[in-house]
């Protein structure tokens, strides 16, 4: 098993064990600021109305982080249709628009947690939140400008993954499969999505130890599969057989690069992928994919609107956490065919179960700024 997902699975049995322990002992969160937060404060609403904003539910990855949302609201005693879905269809306009819709049907009594789409649109979603009353969780997109903490407690916190460090891995992960020698492309997500920008990133840093190692070229397919296959045709077009591996800021696009492979009847070209759905990791197992990077978007998804929920009834504080509960990252694991088949036992056949009132456990520290 590799290292990556040996600490990935620790994390876990941590976050478990803590929790276990604290109950057993009758202890909680009000006595354990240490584990759950600062203390119980007073209740800032009364059971506020719940949202998730987000792309859409048509990737499996954003199926999974509305998964985890609905999961979270049916702990509370809830039912999935009492989490509303806000799809801004990749339009930051609408997302704000939405987010504002929501807050003035609600009066302000919201935990809302959200991916801005872009990341200036973050500023004007958490001022919309603070100027109405309700709190609110991000994900994946904010300025590096922009913090929690300046706007107030109804800016709960910031949760993003770092996509530099896995996305090298599976680079190297590439770069050894091509034999260290040869031309790569990179299919990337949109220009101003910080994972776009870090996934590059990872791909950069991978390249300066393999001088033989060509990059042919960085375009945009904005995560989507179809711009993807389009993308890799104009790719192959203009680069032919100097291709011999491919670097994909998602799964969904690596999708599209596997169709254009397979309309050309081009096969054994190494391609990587980042996001680790079900169907990735099953191309992972059968030798279309090289490697895929799992973010857990169930957990993400629950924990974004855990964090916001629980702000806004007042179980705790968000000013009185440190900065690294405030912006944090979540897990990542790089998933290759020396360990896939474990990982998709552990993680995927089974159904995972979380706690959602074990706020940071899964935590991977605080977000860094280049």
């Amino acid at each position: 098993m590799s290292t990556f997902i040996k600490d990935f699975i620790e994390r876990e049995k941590v976050s478990r064990r803590n929790f276990m322990l604290a109950t057993a002992a009758g202890v909680t969160t009000a006595a354990m600021p240490g584990l759950f937060g600062s203390g119980v404060a007073n209740a800032a609403l009364t059971d506020p109305a719940l949202a998730w904003s987000y792309r859409d539910r048509a990737s499996a990855y954003w199926n999974a982080i509305v998964s985890g949302g609905e999961t979270f609201v049916e702990s509370l005693g809830k039912t999935k249709a009492d989490m509303t879905s806000l799809i801004n269809e990749g339009s930051s306009e609408k997302s704000l628009s939405d987010i504002k819709s929501f807050l003035a049907k609600n009066s302000g009594n919201c935990a809302i947690a959200c991916d801005a789409n872009d990341s200036p649109n973050a500023r004007p979603v958490a001022e919309a939140v603070k100027a109405a009353g309700g709190y609110v969780s991000t994900i994946w997109n904010k300025s590096d400008d922009l913090h929690p903490w300046d706007i107030g407690n109804n800016y709960v916190c910031h949760l993003s993954w770092s996509g530099v460090k896995p996305s090298e891995e599976a680079a190297r992960a590439l770069f050894k499969k091509m034999g260290g020698k040869g031309g790569v492309v990179h299919v990337g997500g949109i220009p101003a999505n910080i994972p776009a920008i870090e996934r590059l990133q990872g791909l950069m840093n991978a390249l300066k130890d393999f001088p033989e190692i060509e990059l042919l070229d960085v375009q945009p397919a904005d995560w989507d599969t179809q711009k993807a296959a389009a993308l890799m045709s104009s790719f192959i077009t203009r680069f032919g057989d100097k291709i011999t591996g491919v670097h994909c800021a998602n799964d969904n696009m690596a999708y599209g690069v596997i169709e254009a492979f397979k309309a050309e009847g081009i096969t054994g070209v190494p391609i990587t992928a980042f996001d680790g759905n079900p169907e990735a990791v099953e191309m992972v197992i059968n030798g279309e994919l090289l490697a895929t990077v799992f973010t857990n978007p169930m957990w993400g998804g629950g924990i974004a609107l855990a964090l916001a929920h629980h702000a806004a009834i007042g179980t705790f504080v968000p000013s009185e956490e440190p900065n690294e509960h405030r912006e944090f990252y979540g897990p990542s694991v790089v998933i290759s065919t020396d360990d896939v088949k474990e990982f998709k036992a552990r993680f995927m056949d089974a159904t995972p179960t979380y706690d959602w009132n074990d706020f940071w456990g899964q935590s991977a520290g605080a977000i860094v700024y280049n």
